[in-house]
């Protein structure tokens, strides 16, 4: 697969990016701990339970079931959508930050909090993923950036994905998606990860997302089919 370096997505790190969790004196209103954005990118990989939990067999399974070969978890993050600070998400494709050629990523949404409009769910046109991928998110000798400019797009045309806790929300890398402001006084916690397959296809050299080491798959091609007939032999 190729993928090399040394950034977060094998670490982990504390993530705040909330302008309103800071007053004018650029020190925080609330506790610290109420001020964290998000933790990633390697909590499926480096912490145990989070690491139990994304290698579990019914994340595997689902994968199984949408076609994939190899599949990888390249980033994972806990997002905690602070009440009354939890910052926008504006529109974007998971594909433009984690592409493959052929396309193959997914996002895992699980919702550990009741989401809805309030707490800053999340929102998704529907059919957009038909449309491709707008623009990517790459890494050259300058840094990080995108190869073009955001479209506009019109609030109107996304609808609320109001779920409750529990509820894992599955994405597809094309999928335009975002979500809003936590105007609540409810925070709105969610756990995501973002997987690819690693057979079949090629991780794009120019993808933010370089590491030392190569993702452990969740399975490999033949042998989650074997586990599944076996487990079906001893249900007989």
């Amino acid at each position: 697969m190729g993928i090399v370096g040394n950034l977060s997505p094998d670490q982990l790190q504390f993530f705040n990016s909330q302008e309103k969790a800071f007053g004018d004196d650029g020190n925080l209103k609330q506790p610290k701990q109420l001020s964290i954005n998000k933790v990633g990118h390697a909590l499926h990989e480096i912490e145990p339970a989070f690491k139990k939990f994304s290698f579990s067999e019914k994340f595997s399974s689902l994968m199984y079931s949408l076609g994939y070969k190899r599949p990888a978890i390249l980033q994972s993050m806990y997002i905690f959508k602070q009440p009354g600070i939890g910052g926008e998400v504006v529109p974007h494709q998971d594909s433009s930050f984690l592409y493959t050629e052929p396309e193959t990523c997914t996002g895992l949404w699980l919702a550990l909090e009741d989401a809805n409009i309030i707490n800053g769910c999340l929102w998704a046109i529907p059919g957009s993923h038909k449309n491709g991928l707008v623009r990517r998110f790459v890494r050259d000798e300058d840094g990080v950036k995108f190869d073009r400019p955001s479209p506009s797009y019109d609030r109107k045309d996304f609808v609320p994905i109001d779920v409750k806790a529990g509820s894992l929300v599955v994405i597809h890398g094309d999928l335009i998606h975002q979500s809003f402001e936590n105007q609540s006084p409810k925070s709105r916690h969610a756990y995501s990860l973002h997987v690819v397959d690693t057979d079949g296809c090629k991780w794009a050299p120019e993808n933010w997302i370089r590491r030392k080491v190569e993702p452990e798959p969740l399975y490999i091609p033949g042998k989650f089919e074997t586990l599944i007939d076996v487990k079906c032999v001893d249900t007989l």
